[in-house]
């Protein structure tokens, strides 16, 4: 018995069905948790299936910690990741590849409000000027991690979850006075339309 205390420990509380944040790749769901021999010792792998990448991961439950392996956020985290959305864009004056980086390393971090940054600070409205395409790229990444892990902490389609984020990006002030401004814009060029 106290073998199988041993081994529930190790994997941390991680369970077949659960819901996972692998850093590197995102969500995935725990499937099985198998037991292989490998070089004559006996190793516990838990099986991680990543259903849009369509691939599987075997992890070792000694590496959880140190691939930082985490269960899925709570509504707490949600909520406070949709609130970072809504703040100001922060853009640092550096390079573009020193930044594009930080945020790729930001978006393999795993962590929920990290990547929420990226989303923030890449998002462009239809009113601003057109993205790169490698800031394109990492705007997409890091909205895909973002949707993927509220869809399933909130139990809703990733579509959902994307409409939630776009919803949460629109209400930054920053973005209500661009807008504002560029309606403006519209409205003076229909006047000027409408007198020639």
């Amino acid at each position: 018995m106290a073998t199988n205390t041993k081994k529930t420990a190790q994997r941390q509380g991680f369970k077949t069905g659960e819901y996972i944040v692998y850093p590197a790749h995102g969500v995935g769901q725990i499937t099985a948790i198998e037991e292989q021999n490998v070089a004559g010792h006996s190793l516990e792998l838990l099986v991680i299936v990543f259903e849009q990448d369509k691939m599987t991961l075997r992890v070792p439950v000694a590496k959880i910690a140190s691939v930082g392996m985490r269960k899925l956020g709570d509504p707490a985290a949600v909520k406070k990741a949709l609130e970072t959305v809504q703040g100001r864009p922060r853009v640092k004056r550096t390079m573009w590849s020193r930044r594009a980086q930080e945020y790729e390393a930001k978006i393999n971090s795993g962590d929920l409000i990290a990547i929420s940054e990226v989303v923030r600070d890449l998002y462009r409205s239809d009113s601003q000027p057109e993205q790169s395409y490698s800031e394109r790229q990492l705007y997409e990444a890091a909205l895909d991690r973002m949707a993927r892990e509220i869809a399933a902490v909130n139990k809703c389609s990733e579509t959902e979850a994307v409409k939630q984020i776009e919803q949460n990006l629109a209400k930054s002030p920053s973005r209500i006075k661009a807008a504002a401004a560029a309606e403006v814009d519209t409205d003076e060029d229909d006047d000027k339309e409408e007198a020639a």
